[in-house]
């Protein structure tokens, strides 16, 4: 989980750093394949989906807050989609009161869709954590506990 976390948290600086529209890597990506955008923005954004679905399981299982997992399942995904929705929502005030840089910060380049194609991949991200490594989750957290570590 810490290796996630560590993971989703350079994709955060890296972003950061270069501005998400500007990630040179991308730039080189974008230019392979003849993209009219650097996609950067949404490989963040399939992490910001993947590891908070992780973390938030964690938290469900641990604390046996809802029985059965199809219904652990819906709370974890709708729950990234309204953590990512809140950060979509945090750009649009940043670039409100930003003014001139709203464009920098928010990393559209040009694209209408930009906002609803962000949570999509956090969805999709969500949704591909808990498939991949839900199972492996399980393991160590049944590891854990007959150490009586939690």
């Amino acid at each position: 989980m810490y290796g996630l976390i560590l993971i989703h948290s350079i994709i955060l600086m890296v972003g950061a750093h270069y501005t998400y529209a500007e990630v040179p890597f991308f730039n080189t990506l974008q230019e392979l394949m003849g993209s009219s955008r650097n996609n950067y923005d949404k490989l963040g954004h399939f992490a910001q989906g993947f590891v908070p679905a992780l973390i938030a399981r964690e938290i469900v299982l641990r604390k046996h807050i809802i029985q059965g997992a199809t219904w652990q399942a819906v709370f974890i995904v709708a729950f990234c989609l309204a953590l990512s929705a809140f950060y979509e929502l945090i750009e649009w005030w940043v670039a409100l009161f930003s003014g001139e840089g709203a464009e920098a910060f928010l990393g559209t380049q040009g694209y209408i869709w930009d906002t609803q194609s962000d949570m999509g991949f956090a969805l999709l991200g969500a949704i591909v954590g808990l498939i991949l490594l839900s199972k492996l989750h399980d393991k160590q957290l049944k590891r854990l506990l007959k150490e009586r570590l939690i």
